[in-house]
């Protein structure tokens, strides 16, 4: 992760949510009723298209697309870009042609090369023209200076036109590389997901291909949904996606991806999210920041080809880590926010709320890894988390794939199992017990678990910690209720073999049984204590 993905989370942090803009009829699409911007001509368009072109682009040398005007863009900052707004009363389908408005983002400094919109319809595609009188733009702001050919710097989709407060509520954005977001079931943006990663934590640099060509398929993706297509590029690969959008509680992402290699690349993300993690309840009276907790996401969900049911807590790092998780047959994995007490984050912008996100893949993935990635950060304007997948082959010059998979934007995992409890909270302290000698070096963990087969009328005699570390040692271990709840916790002090990183796995059990999900946790020795 470098400075590139970091200013794009500020920017995103503090951009309006509600930006609207217009279409004109175009005589050459079957779009009757419709009102905006004018199209360019209209050629023959289809999926397979799109992945012919991306095939023939990987056999080409990779040629930067260039800003339009790159004496302008790099002044465009937050003030100035947040400044203007959308003509509220024209928006992309805003009067027919599908049920969500789509709106538009201009160039910027974060944003500076533009991505071609294209409106679908009979099998033809047509380009969305640019003009700067899409746009409100204050006197003597730098937008306006802008080529009237500049271009888009991405988009957002509208709630459903129906709605009253369409113009002012958005459900999914588009905008940076291959970022892009949705909202959840708590109505709230937060994590954001990519079409891929190259290189992410290696020695080399990472890049950062763009999506550079979208076009709507407005009435296609199903019953409230939208179909999206995407061409991708970048300097070792290049790809054709399908994004099938649907809107419901939540939002479900259906897609399909065809992607081809220019050059060997070390690590392959597939499916990669990005969140942030800075501190949570295991920091102590040092933290840095007043409010008790601040994340996007506070832990990495798994669920295994055996069914095992993993939890991993983040950590910020004092280095970057990368873990990784082998898989022949992955059901899913998901980064998520399970806390959802307010008290807990005690701030307005709505942690509680924010959405988790949850990988399903469709058909055989083959043999590969979830790789966690945790990057050392300051302060919550920085994504410093990323989750994908990783192919077991090497990812060589020439390769090409195709994946497909769903992104649930939920509040809590989409397949819940009531067979094992859920772990909820994780907290660290100095290890031993009160009263006795403390044993030098060793650190406590105290992990509440809640739901599934845990009830309050069992006994300690009858659950048992089955917990084991690696560079470390397990001193003591043992589950007990947790006073005045119905949740049950794990209790463990652990002791590191030297300074290395300790890998602790543990779960309850009950006569041989898993009652909990498998507790996954990497032990910094002495981080813990220091908060993060």
């Amino acid at each position: 992760m470098n400075s590139r993905s970091n200013d794009r989370r500020w920017f995103l942090r503090t951009t309006a949510a509600a930006s609207v803009m217009a279409l004109t009829p175009l005589p050459s699409l079957a779009l009757a009723g419709m009102h905006g911007p004018d199209f360019g001509k209209s050629t023959p368009f289809d999926a397979e298209t799109l992945v012919r072109r991306a095939a023939e682009m990987a056999k080409q040398p990779f040629t930067q697309r260039q800003s339009p005007a790159p004496e302008i863009t790099p002044a465009i900052d937050y003030q100035t870009h947040g400044a203007v707004r959308y003509d509220r009363d024209k928006a992309l389908f805003g009067k027919a042609g599908g049920s969500f408005p789509v709106t538009f983002f201009p160039l910027g400094t974060y944003f500076p090369r533009p991505v071609s919109i294209h409106a679908v319809s009979g099998g033809a595609s047509a380009p969305v023209l640019y003009a700067p009188e899409l746009f409100d733009i204050p006197e003597g702001n730098l937008i306006g200076q802008l080529p009237r050919d500049a271009g888009f710097a991405g988009f957002r989709i509208h709630e459903d036109r129906d709605r009253d407060d369409w113009r002012t509520q958005d459900w999914a954005a588009f905008l940076g590389a291959s970022y892009f977001r949705a909202i959840g079931a708590l109505g709230q943006y937060g994590i954001s997901a990519r079409g891929i990663t190259i290189n992410t934590a290696t020695a080399g640099p990472e890049e950062f291909p763009d999506f550079t060509e979208f076009h709507f398929e407005p009435d296609a993706g199903g019953p409230n949904g939208m179909r999206v297509h995407a061409l991708l590029d970048g300097p070792s690969v290049t790809g054709a996606y399908s994004f099938d959008l649907h809107r419901d509680t939540g939002v479900l992402m259906e897609i399909s991806a065809r992607i081809f290699l220019r050059q060997d690349v070390e690590r392959l993300g597939i499916a990669p999210l990005t969140s942030m993690y800075w501190y949570s309840e295991r920091k102590t009276d040092d933290a840095p920041d007043w409010r008790p907790e601040v994340h996007d996401s506070d832990g990495l969900a798994i669920w295994s080809g055996s069914g095992e049911r993993i939890w991993r807590p983040l950590n910020n790092p004092e280095t970057v880590v990368t873990s990784s998780f082998q898989e022949a047959t992955l059901k899913g994995f998901g980064l998520l926010q399970r806390d959802r007490e307010f008290e807990h984050y005690l701030d307005g912008v709505n942690y509680h709320l924010r959405p988790s996100l949850w990988v399903e893949p469709l058909g055989d993935w083959g043999a590969g890894s979830v790789q966690l990635v945790e990057i050392p950060t300051d302060d919550e304007i920085h994504d410093n988390i990323v989750a994908q997948w990783t192919p077991a082959a090497p990812a060589s010059k020439g390769s090409d794939y195709a994946f497909r998979y769903r992104l649930h934007w939920v509040d809590e995992e989409p397949y819940p199992t009531r067979n094992v409890a859920q772990a909820v909270a994780t907290r660290a302290g100095r290890g031993g017990e009160p009263g006795q000698p403390r044993p030098e070096g060793a650190t406590r963990y105290v992990v509440d678990f809640d739901g599934g087969p845990l009830r309050p009328d069992l006994t300690e005699d009858e659950i048992t910690a089955k917990v084991e570390a690696k560079a470390g040692k397990i001193l003591r271990a043992r589950g007990e209720p947790v006073p005045h709840t119905e949740r049950w916790r794990m209790v463990l002090d652990v002791l590191p073999d030297g300074p290395d990183p300790v890998e602790i796995r543990g779960y309850l059990e009950r006569d041989g049984e898993p009652l909990t999900e498998t507790w996954l946790h990497q032990h910094r020795p002495g981080s813990e204590l220091r908060g993060g």
